[in-house]
């Protein structure tokens, strides 16, 4: 018959595997901090020797890593989603970008279409607080906040579509964006016009997934991403057209 006999699970296996929850959910992020021994044992209800035993498997594992007189951190698990030469060709060759913003077109509108079916009430309620603070930070003259905030908001947005392998793969996405590898962000907000323009296209985005409307939340993804894809085409022609007069004004004042 193909029964065993029921063991009792020792406590640092339950201690992993509630870790190990909490990171693949995407709760613990790469880089966060873990409590202090003393007080992780105490929230967990556990000794501090299970839970040293609980620690030690997870960094054998990889999700954990102990830096000295620092603490305990979520491993940069992400770091090898993609190889050192592949982002250097990413980086290099200007047809990855807009490859790059046609994967998240098709990602994020199915994210977002999941998210308005899926949700629950306090995952709307995190998007909208987010879209709350891009609205506070849209008047100042310094649109780094409101740059690094579109970011979270697209994430968050991932996050309500509860499907954890988007999450970790869109993540990775995103940090080969903040390192500047596909394009600079604060090119999207340089202008007054663009920023308007983005902030409308977000609160479309969030006023279709607060009523649950699949359709118009992945539609109104779509159109945001075409917008940032043409603003990225028009940033590249200037470039180039700026290049060339650079080099006429050059041949005009003799110091070609």
């Amino acid at each position: 018959m193909p029964f065993q006999r029921i063991q009792a699970e020792k406590l640092s296996a339950s201690v992993v595997r509630q870790i190990e929850l909490l990171i693949l959910r995407g709760i613990l992020r790469p880089g966060e901090r873990l409590p202090s021994e003393r007080d992780l044992a105490e929230r967990l209800g556990v000794s501090r020797p299970s839970l040293r035993e609980a620690i030690s498997e997870l960094s054998a594992k990889g999700l954990i890593e102990t830096r000295a007189n620092a603490g305990v951190f979520v491993a940069d698990v992400l770091g090898s989603a993609f190889s050192p030469a592949l982002v250097s060709l990413f980086a290099s060759h200007d047809e990855a970008v807009f490859d790059y913003v046609a994967f998240r077109r098709d990602m994020e509108g199915l994210a977002a279409e999941r998210a308005a079916k899926l949700a629950s009430d306090t995952d709307l309620k995190v998007i909208d607080a987010i879209f709350r603070k891009m609205e506070a930070a849209h008047p100042k003259r310094n649109p780094s906040e409101e740059a690094r905030l579109d970011a979270e908001f697209h994430l968050a947005i991932i996050e309500a579509s509860h499907n954890v392998i988007m999450l970790h793969m869109m993540r990775a996405m995103f940090d080969l964006l903040r390192e500047g590898v596909f394009y600079n962000r604060s090119v999207m907000f340089k202008q007054r016009t663009n920023r308007a323009q983005l902030l409308d296209q977000h609160r479309a985005i969030n006023e279709a997934l607060q009523a649950r409307t699949p359709e118009a939340a992945r539609a109104a993804v779509t159109r945001h991403l075409d917008y940032v894809e043409e603003a990225l085409k028009d940033q590249q022609k200037f470039e180039q057209n700026e290049e060339i007069a650079r080099l006429r004004y050059a041949h005009e004042t003799g110091r070609a």
